[in-house]
């Protein structure tokens, strides 16, 4: 019951979200070319420097956009959280929590969560192979087995999806150095070694290792901003995500983990408060030792049928309707890329992956990791409203799409050059006029 009414809510609330449709753009160009290309192809400011190490996501982010659009991203982001959920039941169960404190921890899990699991990004690649390591990695600490060397195929698939491999890769090394060492040194440590090399087990090869510290290091990430913005006691989202985290600990701490556990739970807080978004995985890590410490006094086992069914046509309206609208309008986009007539468009948001997405060029955009420093930092400046953003005004741009309401309208409102000629209910569209120089 409890899967199934988290995913109906993820489905109600489901929106298309930032570094997703990008990566849906490249895996059309490689599937058009069938070849990798260098840098991000459409994409106008340099990026040649930049290794791929996504391609498998981009494919299948590319076969679920040009299948059915939007909802087929959607449908994976979905597809994803049911999976991920699955795992962390089955994870609870086999560590012997019962029925009704396993949902009541999976609750916990989905509302604390909620963003992670309703928003459609490349991590949703993530959420299903999370829960996977975790539960194969507390069979092995249960019963210690050769098994423990599926984390290598494992990880590096998954490095091929997503550069939350890394958090995989680091919860393994907690495993297999504070637990599996003591008992067997030499497999634990080729394990180690074994598995840190698959996660360049990628087309990009060993240029893998830049492509992670590109994304570690990147402006966003050292601003703290965007998908990179620490925890913060303004945000109902982080005060849900708190509140969900201490419930869960709470609960775990009954249930006595292992030494290995507690190393994980500390190392996934620290960066929980570097950033919100990386909260899913501890929430996720608790759920299995906080489902054995809740004892729930009141069963609710006749409103399983009727919750369950509600939950099942809530997720068909919701699948029907399709994911909540982000963004620009597909005509205003269409608009954008005819007027641009080949040049970049500089945009806001997800509306530069609306427009790579619909055969359009972008200055700056995601991934902002694969643009020169100077780069990302014009482009930030620009999507901060501050005036030294006009550097992202390269001469090249023609065509602007901002949010409105945002302070980046409102640099654009007093940016001479440009004038706004149309736009939606969300987003303004500007085209430059004259020859005058920034």
């Amino acid at each position: 019951m409890a899967i199934v009414s988290i995913v109906a809510l993820a489905a109600l609330l489901c929106t298309v979200g930032a570094d997703a449709q990008w990566l849906a753009a490249l895996g059309h160009v490689i599937t058009t070319r069938g070849a990798i290309p260098r840098g991000i192809p459409f994409a106008a400011a340099p990026t040649g420097h930049w290794p791929n190490a996504l391609v498998l996501s981009e494919l299948v982010l590319n076969y679920a956009e040009r299948l059915a659009g939007d909802r087929g991203l959607m449908l994976a982001q979905l597809l994803a959280t049911a999976t991920a959920l699955a795992f962390l039941a089955r994870d609870a169960r086999a560590r012997g929590a019962q029925p009704l404190g396993t949902s009541a921890a999976l609750l916990a899990v989905g509302l604390g969560a909620l963003p992670s699991l309703a928003i459609a990004r490349v991590q949703l690649f993530s959420l299903a192979l999370f829960a996977v390591l975790v539960g194969l990695l507390r069979a092995q600490s249960r019963r210690p087995s050769w098994r423990v060397w599926l984390v290598v195929p494992l990880i590096a698939v998954w490095s091929n999806l997503h550069g939350a491999a890394l958090v995989g890769e680091l919860v393994t090394l907690a495993y297999l150095l504070v637990s599996r060492f003591p008992r067997d040194r030499w497999l634990a440590s080729c394990v180690a070694v074994v598995s840190a090399a698959a996660l360049c087990l990628t087309p990009a090869l060993l240029r893998t290792i830049d492509y992670y510290q590109g994304v570690l290091t990147n402006d966003a990430a050292r601003r703290g901003e965007g998908m990179w913005s620490p925890l913060s006691l303004s945000s109902p989202i982080d005060i849900a995500l708190i509140v969900a985290s201490v419930f869960l600990v709470a609960r775990a701490w009954r249930a006595r983990p292992a030494l290995w556990e507690w190393c994980v739970i500390v190392g996934l807080a620290i960066l929980t408060l570097k950033a919100s978004r990386d909260g899913v995985w501890l929430l996720f890590f608790l759920a299995a030792p906080a489902a054995v410490g809740i004892t729930p006094k009141r069963s609710w086992r006749a409103l399983v049928p009727v919750i369950t069914l509600a939950s099942l046509l809530a997720i068909g309206f919701a699948v029907v309707r399709g994911p909540i609208s982000s963004g620009a309008s597909r005509a205003l986009v269409a608009d954008a890329v005819s007027i641009a007539r080949g040049s970049p468009v500089l945009a806001s948001g997800v509306m530069d992956e609306q427009v790579a997405l619909a055969g359009g060029r972008i200055w700056v955009g995601n991934p902002i990791d694969a643009f020169s420093h100077a780069d990302q930092v014009a482009y930030l400046d620009w999507l901060d409203g501050v005036a030294a953003g006009r550097r992202a005004l390269a001469a090249q741009v023609r065509v602007v799409l901002v949010s409105r309401g945002s302070e980046t309208e409102t640099l654009m409102q007093a940016t001479p050059g440009f004038v706004a000629v149309g736009g939606d209910a969300t987003t303004a569209l500007y085209e430059r006029v004259g020859k005058r120089e920034l």
